[in-house]
């Protein structure tokens, strides 16, 4: 049997390897078996990888690991097989630009990622009474940020938990009982949606965890993330605003505890390129292209190369620096810095 096949049952057969990495060897290793996989059963990325003239066998190093451009999402069925979708994820966007469609195969994939990644990050779910302000979101369908946070809220098990669309004196009255009863308090927000409410609304909750997700939605001029983390920053009482960095092409999230920084949860790695020469790599700390290993994307692409910039430090942390010039508003965190 050729050994694509082995590394087809190996996928099947230890999905939960993904959500047990324990080390960059186990990381590297698993990645280069999902590339074999992925290389051999994702029609779109073998004929991506094969007009590269690269042979799969070949690869032996993440470096070395073709990236597809996220915008085959838009025109593409990035799938490995054909059948067997349990659920399609569409991005947000602009009345006339093209939708991504990510199809998902194995939607519980999905759910252990942003499980496992709320626990590793802020621990149990269940600690947090989850207050959402997403409306941009609320109002269409197909998002997986959404699919994520009625998990939470589910999983958080607390009668407090919800959404709030427009109703921010709702909101503010939660936000005060919470506070008065000492709960430990997640707000995740759309960037545009919390402005707002602090503009009228201002609560000195220091223990708060206020969670942007990034985007105006064309709601508002676009801010660096210095400005608006302080406006932010003032109008809750926090000392630092948090950030996650996910997209709809991801079944992953990198989240960030303050001033920008983010990390990724154990099966996730961001390696920047080079914005000239997108086989090549930036040193350390240099700003470039962001290219996402997210092994959680089993079934589809788990090497994607976002239109996103930014720069990678020494500990695996990373810095989102903007977008290149003329890329569509995504719905992921876009702060210029």
């Amino acid at each position: 049997m050729p050994p694509v096949f082995y590394v087809y049952l190996y996928v099947f057969n230890n999905t939960n390897n993904i959500f047990s990495i324990q080390s960059a060897e186990d990381f590297t290793e698993l990645a280069l078996e999902i590339f074999q996989y992925q290389a051999s059963e994702n029609k779109i990325y073998r004929s991506f990888v094969k007009h590269l003239n690269i042979q799969p066998t070949e690869i032996d190093s993440l470096k070395a690991i073709p990236f597809l451009p996220v915008e085959f999402f838009k025109n593409h069925r990035v799938l490995c097989g054909d059948e067997g979708i349990d659920t399609i994820f569409t991005s947000s966007g602009t009345t006339g630009m093209a939708q991504s469609q990510h199809l998902v195969k194995d939607l519980s994939l999905y759910i252990q990622s942003f499980k496992k990644a709320f626990d590793f990050f802020y621990g149990p779910i269940t600690e947090y009474t989850v207050l959402a302000l997403l409306p941009s979101y609320l109002e269409r369908e197909g998002s997986s940020l959404i699919y994520m946070v009625d998990s939470l809220i589910h999983e958080s098990k607390n009668h407090l938990s919800g959404y709030f669309l427009y109703n921010h004196e709702d909101l503010y009255q939660a936000l005060s009982k919470l506070q008065a009863e000492k709960k430990k308090v997640i707000l995740i927000g759309v960037t545009y949606a919390l402005l707002d409410f602090v503009e009228n609304f201002n609560i000195d909750f220091p223990e708060l965890v206020v969670m942007e997700t990034g985007g105006m939605k064309g709601k508002r001029k676009e801010l660096v993330r210095e400005e608006l983390h302080s406006v932010l920053q003032a109008g809750f009482g926090v000392s630092h605003i948090h950030s996650e960095y996910g997209m709809t092409e991801l079944l992953s999230q990198g989240y960030s505890k303050g001033n920008g920084i983010f990390n990724c949860p154990p099966w996730m790695k961001i390696l920047i390129r080079d914005i000239n020469d997108p086989l090549s790599y930036q040193k350390t700390g240099r700003t470039g292209g962001i290219n996402i290993i997210d092994l959680a994307n089993l079934h589809s692409c788990s090497f994607i190369a976002t239109q996103d910039l930014g720069k990678v430090y020494s500990d695996g942390s990373f810095e989102v620096a903007g977008r290149f010039d003329n890329s569509d508003i995504r719905g992921c965190n876009l702060l210029v810095q």
